[in-house]
């Protein structure tokens, strides 16, 4: 093989996510729930570069606040590159630069992301080869959303998440995203989901531990209508996130106003996905809350998962 077959870096892109569905079972022994939720990746990317290094260290830049973000083994893509060395028996290290632009601690998966682009990119950095199964394995070992992130488009998530099955989306869903300056935990919401559920007996008849998502979700998807997708979209960490951030509500409301179809918390928030009809009508949408003072984008799903960009 030649030398310009190891390149000393390698450039990958990494989708954030929204649900478009989640539906969240009770708390298992493990400490996860049982999930059933339909992802659909959106344009808004993480960037990652792997640099060869002799040791594993990483730098974060883009993040509105960067010391957010650990750069040591909390971060899920240091994770990932050492996973990656382990499984594969690589004696060397790393340096990955992380281009943030998924907001941190949003509810996107942009930490998932991260970690996807990692096992990519140092994957090609080392030629370690792996298939696709096999990377996916390892994503499954880092988290829920990890996996999605490698594979991109939509696709509905059942077990914790992790256990994916590809969606018929036909066309283009526009959304605009209204982020937040400060994240909320995942932790945190899922145990206030389960305070709040104690409080209001909620989920008593409920099987713990199987959950489907709603046909009329799929139908929807599969008809590429909007309209029909804004009627059944769901998200059970909602009702703790607007209990966590009030706020968050009537920016739903001025979204509402403004045009959206219907407005939604992205996983456990505090970012807010819009459903569009258009993408003239997104745009209208953003304009408007950026009017209102909100940091808003508008962004396009379903696109591919982690790529190889250089």
């Amino acid at each position: 093989m030649s030398l310009a077959a190891f390149p000393e870096s390698v450039h990958v892109r990494a989708p954030g996510k929204i649900n478009v569905y989640l539906g969240v079972g009770g708390r298992h022994d493990d400490g996860y729930h049982a999930l059933a939720t339909v992802f659909q990746a959106v344009s808004l990317y993480e960037d990652v570069i792997a640099t060869e290094a002799s040791d594993f260290t990483l730098t974060v830049s883009g993040a509105l606040n960067p010391d957010t973000v650990p750069v040591d083994d909390r971060n899920l893509a240091m994770r990932a590159a050492k996973m990656l060395a382990s499984a594969t028996g690589y004696e060397g290290g790393v340096h990955l630069e992380l281009r943030k632009s998924v907001p941190v601690a949003g509810g996107m998966g942009g930490g998932s992301a991260d970690a996807a682009a990692a096992l990519v990119a140092c994957d090609a950095l080392w030629g370690t080869g792996l298939s696709p199964h096999d990377l996916h394995e390892l994503a499954a070992r880092l988290g829920a959303d990890v996996p999605f992130a490698l594979h991109g488009g939509t696709a509905v998530g059942t077990g914790r998440g992790d256990q994916l099955n590809p969606a018929l989306a036909r066309g283009r869903f526009d959304w605009v995203l209204v982020t937040s300056d400060e994240g909320l935990s995942t932790p945190e919401i899922y145990a206030r989901l389960d305070a709040h559920r104690a409080e209001n007996g909620a989920l008593a008849d409920d099987p713990p531990l199987s959950l489907d998502v709603p046909i009329p979700v799929l139908q929807a998807l599969r008809a590429g209508d909007p309209h029909s997708l804004a009627a059944s979209m769901f998200n059970d960490l909602e009702v703790p996130a607007l209990l966590e951030r009030p706020v968050l509500d009537d920016i739903i409301k001025e979204g509402l106003h403004a045009g959206a179809l219907s407005g939604i918390v992205s996983g456990s928030g505090p970012t807010l996905a819009f459903l569009c009809e258009t993408p003239e009508s997104a745009q209208y949408v953003q304009a408007a809350l950026a009017d209102a003072g909100r940091t808003a984008l508008h962004v396009h799903g379903p696109v591919a998962g982690a790529r190889i960009i250089s």
